[in-house]
């Protein structure tokens, strides 16, 4: 079985990109268990922040049917994040966990079902979810397979999070930086205006956020504007 660093992690180093990375990881999941016979739909369904999510699929079908599933809050991929452990469904008509759920997608043609999870060290939770037009459609040797697949993809998928985290997180850095110098210049525009501290500057500036109930850095823009129309920089180096 072709690895998944055999595929994508030149994608994974060159694009940072998770989605990237993960919707390349769905394609070639789909494509080597299709070759078992039949076709077979795959997505990716990533906890983050404590909300669900299908971050890649290999086609539209394969995320409509994650889509419902977190409609109803319960299902195999959701609970293979959550309990982290593989759920097999060889009949989804015989099933009698989430009978909701397989009526809903009953119509789509899925007959079997199979939820690997992800191991991530993030906190966060993840699952390979793969969904077959036939009854069995994933035997043990699949199962092993994907398990493996999973595991091979865990590490890189680990990789990739950590760097959603840290673009994350740098851009939650920027923007509070940059409403810090927002603020500055603002109540250093007000002391200059009023001949006032410091401490009675910022006391202006949020009674006017106060009572316009407009954010703190909404009203510090707009002293700023009124005095000169050149954007404020903020200078920040990661």
């Amino acid at each position: 079985m072709t690895t998944v660093n055999d595929y994508i992690q030149d994608l994974l180093t060159e694009t940072h990109d998770l989605e990237s990375f993960l919707n390349a990881l769905t394609h070639i999941t789909a494509e080597s268990m299709s070759v078992e016979g039949g076709e077979v739909l795959c997505g990716i369904t990533l906890r983050r922040h404590k909300r669900a999510g299908t971050v890649a699929s290999n086609n539209a079908l394969a995320q409509r049917l994650d889509e419902v599933q977190y409609d109803f809050g319960d299902g195999p991929c959701l609970s293979a994040c959550t309990d982290q452990r593989i759920f097999n469904i060889p009949d989804i008509e015989q099933e009698p966990r989430w009978p909701e759920y397989f009526r809903e997608i009953m119509s789509s043609g899925v007959r079997s079902m199979l939820a690997v999870p992800l191991r991530l060290d993030t906190g966060d939770t993840a699952a390979i979810n793969l969904y077959s037009m036939r009854v069995r459609g994933f035997n043990e040797e699949a199962v092993q397979r994907v398990q493996r697949y999973a595991d091979e993809a865990s590490t890189l998928l680990n990789l990739a999070v950590r760097m959603a985290q840290h673009r994350d997180n740098e851009e939650n850095l920027r923007l509070a930086l940059a409403s810090r110098t927002t603020i500055d210049l603002a109540v250093g525009i007000i002391m200059g205006q009023n001949k006032c501290s410091q401490e009675r500057a910022m006391e202006i500036l949020k009674s006017a956020s106060s009572t316009r109930n407009i954010k703190l850095r909404t009203v510090a823009a707009t002293v700023i504007a009124s005095t000169t129309n050149q954007p404020v920089e903020t200078h920040f180096e990661p």
